[in-house]
């Protein structure tokens, strides 16, 4: 196992890692001293969950009452007799909040967001996430000081120097962490300025999976120079595939070889078809009704789905009491009886799209894939673990899973991902442009037929409008440090409009290697944010043109697109020295992308 480094900041701090999971979260943490050889611990012991210490995931899930505030979260809210408390309060129960926050180009044909669970009125997903962040928070807070012999002197010392690291699905983009942190900002985790945002920070569930398997020694065989890995990390909501190539292990550095997927195909969509199954099994028997077939999903989800391994077996749903019988579906004495093959049926679509994923990316990679790494919730269920087995042995790529792979190993690797950046380089999981105004050529036919879409420059350059001009291509890879910039030639007869700048930075999804106008294709092109910048520091050049004066203004937009968010900054030379300023970037309204 890999050692972590000493701390070389100067004062105490703590870094919590927190994974807000579809179906099941976590927390871990890590106290930082000036000097001292940072551990990274987990959260193991929840309110309600008291009789399964050492447990460190608790349920995604909350109760809210009718005026809106919490009831209970958490291993609360799935406490005995809470259904009954909840149909006595008219509370609204409230479970795989996450999904709501996901982009919506992930929507697919087994997945559309008017199936998921319903917010609770008069809340927005960002609410909902507030909440439970806020939840969790709290627990780590009262773990820290319960559990360290010096518990709350080492929460006073650090209280105000905390740094978070929330996970997110591969798939997740700009959009998705903005709302996270200000969920985060809602919920008190940090102050609403510059210093309180910047001390919110995000990881892919991939990376932090993948530092978790090197920090715990579980990649230790696959660790050599010049190998690749792949983790599937397949949780409640999503299934997370990322591949690294392992440049160095000593030091231990690691480059994603190929853009990162993620498919909406964990293990709740086993839930979702096991649920379509029994209401169209059951529609005409007297157990079809809402409440049993609700009994029915809840031991299922919790005995039948987790235990099942083969499909030339039958399984076994118990529900009601030893009366309740219905041979015309198979229920006897209590128990609703699946075959094999039924059972198969809610987990095969799954694993379908987890292998197309899988050898896509194995594609990509040339066939150097030799480990695959299967963590998360849904890597428990003996069936998808044999299956994946199975079909990669046929590969020659042998398939891992840690025993600890249900719990923690987004959380403790979202720590990691804080204290050692394994990972030094990124692929580009989309192109990334700007709209531009393209000079007027004459001869070249596709501008003859764009001409309707002329204008004048006030110095005199004849432009058509509608091109798009790529920063950064799908596919290319980028490492921490390395930035992109766009240049601006900028016109104006008025030179206050020349004093700041909005551009809007825009992703193109389609297929075409060369995309070079908007309104081609059109479906395929989101904004992802808009950049504001202050430009009245920049140098303003006076200029007479065919109608008179005007002012010329050149500079470039630059964008860190090697870490896990993006960052912006504006650039200009003046007097032959570069100058750089702040940038803001705001996220607009995401947009579903028709297919």
């Amino acid at each position: 196992m890999p050692s972590l480094q000493a701390y070389k900041g100067t004062f105490r701090k703590l870094v919590i890692g927190i994974d807000i999971g579809t179906t099941y979260s976590g927390i871990a943490y890590a106290v930082l001293d000036p000097g001292e050889v940072p551990q990274i611990h987990g959260v193991t012991r929840f309110p309600g969950q008291e009789n399964a210490a050492g447990d460190s995931k608790i349920p995604s899930i909350l109760y809210y009452r009718q005026d809106g505030s919490v009831h209970s979260a958490g291993a609360e809210a799935a406490l005995p007799g809470m259904d009954l408390e909840a149909e006595d309060q008219e509370l609204v129960f409230v479970e795989w909040f996450k999904l709501h926050l996901r982009p919506e180009r992930l929507e697919s044909g087994d997945v559309k967001r008017h199936d998921l669970p319903p917010l609770p009125p008069g809340k927005s997903v960002i609410d909902v996430f507030s909440d439970f962040l806020g939840y969790l928070f709290r627990c780590a807070r009262r773990f820290i000081r319960e559990t360290h012999a010096n518990g709350e002197s080492l929460w006073t010392s650090v209280e105000d120097q905390i740094e978070f690291v929330l996970s997110h699905p591969n798939g997740w983009e700009g959009l998705q962490q903005g709302r996270m942190r200000q969920a985060a900002i809602i919920a008190n985790l940090v102050p609403d300025t510059a210093a309180g945002h910047a001390r919110v920070h995000f990881v892919t569930e991939g990376e932090a999976s993948l530092n978790f398997c090197i920090h715990s020694g579980l990649a230790a065989e696959a660790m050599k120079d010049g190998k690749t890995v792949m983790i599937v990390d397949a949780g409640g909501g999503t299934v997370d595939i990322s591949t690294y190539t392992f440049v160095s292990v000593s030091p231990i550095t690691v480059e994603e070889i190929t853009s990162a997927d993620c498919i909406l195909q964990g293990s709740t969509r086993v839930n979702v078809r096991a649920e379509n199954f029994l209401r169209e099994r059951l529609k005409s028997s007297a157990y079809g009704n809402d409440a049993d077939i609700s009994s029915m999903l809840d031991y299922f989800d919790r005995s039948t789905k987790p235990v099942f391994k083969d499909d030339k077996e039958s399984s076994y749903i118990k529900f009601g009491s030893m009366s309740c019988n219905d041979p015309k579906v198979n229920i006897r004495r209590g128990q609703l009886m699946l075959s094999g093959a039924e059972m198969r049926s809610f987990f095969q679509p799954s694993m379908n799209a987890i292998i197309d994923v899988v050898q896509k990316q194995r594609r990509e990679v040339a066939g150097l894939l030799e480990t695959v790494f299967l963590v998360g919730g849904f890597a428990a269920s003996p069936w998808l673990h044999t299956a994946l087995k199975s079909a990669l042995n046929a590969h020659s790529v042998t398939l891992c899973r840690p025993d600890s792979h249900t719990s923690k190993a987004v959380a403790n690797g979202a720590v990691c991902f804080y204290l050692e950046h394994f990972v030094s380089a990124r692929i580009m999981k989309m192109t990334y442009g700007t709209g531009v105004a393209v000079d007027y050529d004459l001869n070249d036919p596709e501008h003859y037929s764009r001409r309707g879409d002329i204008f004048v420059r006030p110095s005199g350059r004849i432009m058509l409008r509608n091109g798009f001009s790529s920063i950064l291509k799908r596919g290319t890879r980028l490492r921490e440090s390395e930035e992109i910039s766009q240049p601006y030639n900028i016109e104006a007869r008025n030179l206050r409009t020349l004093d700041n700048i909005v551009s809007d930075v825009l992703c193109y999804r389609g297929r075409s290697a060369q995309p070079k106008w908007v309104d081609v294709e059109p479906e395929f092109y989101t904004p992802l944010c808009t950049v504001y910048a202050d430009t009245s520091r920049v140098k303003k050049v006076a200029r007479n043109g065919p109608n008179g004066l005007y002012y010329q203004q050149e500079f470039k937009i630059v964008l860190l697109c090697g870490l896990t968010e993006l960052q912006a900054q504006i650039s200009w030379v003046e007097g032959g020295v570069e100058h750089r300023g702040p940038a803001k970037i705001v996220y607009d309204d995401d947009l579903e992308v028709s297919r």
